[in-house]
């Protein structure tokens, strides 16, 4: 089994209204294409960081399900967050295999 994390830091400004967007929209959105069975959004604690840094975490099976992902949706979905957010947030993505 695989984790997709992606690491976001968010403007404190822009703090609330993203972190709802996130939670009534885009994790909706991203678990509609079928690639992941869970998902799960966590607050980093202890960044000196300026604003507030979250990892959002999607379980998936098989790498298949995480190229299917990357090819037919993360574009358009990464495109709506940052029509929506600008430059309010930084992003990076890495992939994790459950041991």
């Amino acid at each position: 089994m695989y984790i997709y994390n992606v690491t976001i830091n968010v403007d404190n400004a822009s703090h609330d209204e993203w972190l709802k967007w996130m939670q009534e929209f885009h994790i909706p959105e991203v678990m509609k294409t079928g690639c992941f069975i869970d998902h799960r959004i966590l607050k980093v604690l202890n960044v000196d960081d300026e604003g507030t840094t979250y990892s959002v975490q999607y379980t998936f099976l098989n790498m298949s399900d995480m190229e299917e992902y990357k090819q037919k949706y993360a574009s358009a979905l990464q495109k709506q967050t940052i029509d929506k957010f600008k430059d309010k947030f930084v992003a990076f993505r890495t992939l994790l295999q459950i041991i």
